[in-house]
């Protein structure tokens, strides 16, 4: 269980739009938290990764050989 505390004008569209759509505020508010948390942690995982490559530990492919990995380098089709 969480508790937040919206600053008014927040609260104010959250109620509104909720009305609009015959939703609940709280159904609103997950599904923006949900949302959002899928964003976040999509970039945190570039970023561990970004650094991983930085110092040697992950390396990147070229599209070259994700191509031949794949078995798609024979271009004549």
């Amino acid at each position: 269980m969480l508790t937040i505390e919206l600053p008014p004008d927040v609260e104010r569209r959250l109620q509104a739009l909720a009305v609009e759509l015959g939703r609940s505020k709280a159904d609103l508010v997950v599904e923006a938290v949900l949302g959002q948390l899928a964003d976040i942690e999509d970039y945190h995982l570039a970023e561990r990764t970004m650094r991983a490559i930085e110092r040697g530990e992950e390396r990147t492919y070229t599209l070259d050989e994700v191509r031949a990995e794949l078995g798609l380098d024979d271009r004549s089709q």
